[in-house]
C-alpha cells in the first residue's frame, strides 16, 4: 500500500531552521518512509493552534495520514503566568485552569476539524525541551526555579492534548520519551538533527510503518 502522509503543526515538525544544514525532521521521515509513500510538509516554525486551518487550506487531496505537533508557542504565550501577582496557591491554580481550559477547547476544535478529514492521524503531545539546565533557563529568561516551574505548567497543558486525543480515538506521540536528552535539541526549545530524528522515528512507528519492538501503551474509557 502506498501512501502520503503530511506534517502539520509548528517548529517541533518544521526544524530546518535549527540544523545547520544537517536533515531535519521531513528530510529523516522521507528516508524512512516504505517504497512509494510520500510526505509533505506544512508545518511552521512559530505557528499557534489558530494557524492550523491555514495549513488545511493547502493539505494534498491525496494525503492519506496526518501526524500535528502544535500548542507549544501556545503554552510559551501562556507563561507569563509565572510572573503573575496572586494572593493564595489556590489562586494560582484557578488562574492556570482558565488558561488550560481556553488552550483545550482551542486544541479541541482544531482536531475535531482534522478528524472530519477522515485520514489517518496521530498527534503529539509537547516535549520538556532543554530547560532543566541554568543556560536552558536563562535562555527562555527564567531562574532556574521558573524553569522548573514551567514543566509543571506544561504537565496540565499536555493534559488537555491528551484529553482530546482520548476522545478522538487518536494515536499519539508522547515526546516527552522520545526527546529526552540534551543532544535532541538544537537550542533550548528546537528539535536538533538527532531529535528531528528521533522524532521521525515515533511518527514512522505510529503509523506501524516500520518493525514494531513492542505493544504500545492503551488508555481504556
Amino acid at each position: 500500500m502506498n501512501g502520503h502522509l503530511a506534517l502539520l503543526g509548528d517548529s517541533i515538525l518544521d526544524n530546518g531552521a535549527y540544523t545547520e544544514g544537517g536533515p531535519d525532521v521531513i528530510a529523516h521521515v522521507r528516508d524512512m518512509l516504505p517504497a512509494g509513500w510520500r510526505a509533505t510538509l506544512l508545518a511552521l516554525d512559530g505557528s499557534l493552534i489558530g494557524d492550523l486551518d491555514g495549513q488545511l487550506s493547502d493539505l494534498p487531496p491525496d494525503a492519506t495520514h496526518v501526524v500535528v505537533s502544535m500548542g507549544g508557542n501556545d503554552v510559551l504565550m501562556n507563561l507569563d503566568i509565572l510572573r503573575l501577582r496572586v494572593r493564595s496557591e489556590p489562586e494560582a491554580l484557578m488562574k492556570l485552569g482558565q488558561r488550560v481550559a481556553v488552550f483545550g477547547s482551542a486544541y479541541r476544535t482544531a482536531i475535531k476539524r482534522l478528524v472530519s478529514l477522515g485520514k489517518e492521524m496521530s498527534v503529539c503531545t509537547i516535549y520538556n525541551a532543554n530547560v532543566d539546565t541554568k543556560a536552558g533557563a536563562e535562555a527562555l529568561g527564567f531562574s532556574t526555579e521558573e524553569a522548573a516551574a514551567a514543566l509543571v505548567i506544561l504537565t496540565a497543558f499536555n493534559d488537555a492534548i491528551l484529553r482530546v486525543a482520548f476522545e478522538a480515538r487518536l494515536r499519539v506521540i508522547e515526546l516527552r520519551l522520545v526527546c529526552t536528552e540534551p543532544a535532541d535539541y538544537a537550542s533550548t526549545i528546537e528539535p536538533s538533527v538527532r531529535g528531528g530524528e528521533k522524532i521521525a522515528r515515533a511518527i514512522i512507528r505510529a503509523f506501524g510503518l516500520s518493525a514494531s519492538t513492542g505493544d504500545p501503551s492503551r488508555i481504556y474509557f
